[in-house]
């Protein structure tokens, strides 16, 4: 029987999540900026600056402060001998067991906010798709790296 996989991003990943949701919402606020400054321009009726900052307000919280939570609250993987389990999801938790028979290559990326705070994905391909195991730290990331394309090599020689 498979058990649910129980290791976690670490939380240093929530708060580079955090500041990547801060600088997806810029052009929301551009946005809402340039229809408060019509509302003035084109005398529209003053509901139009409420509305916009309504919208910008409640875009920006869920952008920057409840969805990254939700992901790091949900989002576990494990590495075992024979597949890797994914577990992510928002609104829908989505599950997925890669086969190290299937595994092609394995490798890390990190963009200048993960760097920042020393951590990196972890991307795994497959002939079908690319898989990904976000925001860990760099040498856990590594570790992780070469341990997978360790047992993937051997389960290939299995066959």
């Amino acid at each position: 029987m498979i058990t649910e996989p129980h290791k976690r991003i670490p939380a240093r990943g929530l708060l580079a999540w955090r500041i990547s949701g801060t600088i997806h919402s810029v052009f929301p606020f551009v946005l809402s900026g340039g229809a408060i400054a019509a509302a003035f321009l084109f005398k529209w009726p003053i509901w139009v600056i409420g509305a916009s900052l309504m919208f910008y307000s409640a875009y920006a919280y869920l952008v920057i402060m409840i969805f990254p939570s939700l992901r790091w609250k949900r989002w576990r993987y494990e590495v075992r001998e024979n597949e890797i389990e994914l577990k992510h999801g928002i609104f829908v938790i989505k599950r997925t067991l890669v086969p190290m028979i299937r595994v092609q290559h394995v490798d890390t990326k990190q963009g200048p906010i993960l760097r920042k705070y020393r951590l990196a994905t972890v991307t795994i391909s497959t002939a079908a798709t690319v898989h990904e195991i976000p925001a860990l730290d760099v040498d856990e990331a590594e570790e992780l790296r070469f341990f997978i394309s360790l047992l993937a090599r051997a389960a290939d020689d299995d066959v």
